[in-house]
C-alpha cells in the first residue's frame, strides 16, 4: 500500500444477478472503507440477500466482480444450530474450529445468553437462537460484516444488542454490509436500493 492510498475492506463492480427469467438487478457497484455501514434497501424478493450473498462468495453474480481485501463473517437468516446444540456447545465448537482464543463463556455472557446456555437449541426460543448466531461474531475478529436481516426474531432487548456490536465494531476499523428492512436503528455510510 503506497502511502495515503487506503484499500477498501470490499468493492464490487458491475455487479447483475438473473433468477429465472427476471432480472433481479445489474449495474451494482459499492465500496466499503474500514469504519463505513452500507444498508442493501429493497422489497422482498428485489435480491437482497442474494447481493449479498456474492458480496460474500457464495454465489456467483451473472455480471461484474467482487473483491474482498479483509476477512468476514457471514451472518444469515437461519441460525445454523442444529436441534440438539446447546449455546454452550455451539459456541465451544466454532471457537475451536476457528482456533479462536475467545472465551465462549464471555460471549454467551455478553449476548444475554448465560442462564439458557445448556438448554437444546429445540427448546430455545427464536430469539435465543438468534443471539446464539450472534455469538459467533464475537469468537473470531473479521473486518466485514455481512448480515442479512440481523434483528429478526429479536425483542428490544436484543436489538439494542446488535446496535451496541454493529458501534463497537465500526469504531475498531470493522466495516458492515447488512440487508434490513424498516429501520436500520444506525446512521449508515450508504444506502444500496435494489
Amino acid at each position: 500500500m503506497r502511502r495515503g492510498v487506503t484499500i477498501p475492506l470490499l468493492s464490487a463492480t458491475g455487479l447483475g444477478m438473473i433468477r429465472g427469467e427476471r432480472v433481479l438487478f445489474t449495474g451494482v457497484s459499492l465500496t466499503l472503507e474500514a469504519g463505513q455501514s452500507l444498508v442493501l434497501r429493497g422489497s422482498n424478493g428485489a435480491g437482497k440477500t442474494t447481493l449479498l450473498r456474492i458480496l460474500a462468495g457464495l454465489t456467483r453474480p451473472e455480471a461484474g466482480e467482487v473483491s474482498r481485501n479483509a476477512t468476514h463473517h457471514w451472518f444469515a437468516h437461519r441460525e445454523g444450530l442444529k436441534p440438539h446444540e446447546t449455546p454452550r456447545t455451539h459456541l465451544g465448537l466454532w471457537a475451536k474450529a476457528w482456533g479462536s482464543g475467545a472465551d465462549p463463556e464471555a460471549v454467551l455472557a455478553r449476548v444475554g445468553l448465560k442462564r439458557p446456555a445448556d438448554v437444546p437449541a429445540r427448546y430455545l426460543s427464536a430469539g435465543q437462537r438468534r443471539r446464539t448466531a450472534l455469538g459467533r461474531l464475537l469468537l473470531e475478529q473479521r473486518q466485514i460484516w455481512m448480515l442479512d436481516e440481523p434483528y429478526t426474531a429479536l425483542d428490544s432487548e436484543g436489538r439494542e444488542l446488535v446496535l451496541e456490536l454493529i458501534e463497537a465494531h465500526l469504531k475498531t476499523g470493522g466495516g458492515l454490509i447488512a440487508a434490513i428492512h424498516g429501520e436500520s436503528g444506525f446512521v449508515p455510510s450508504g444506502e444500496v436500493v435494489l
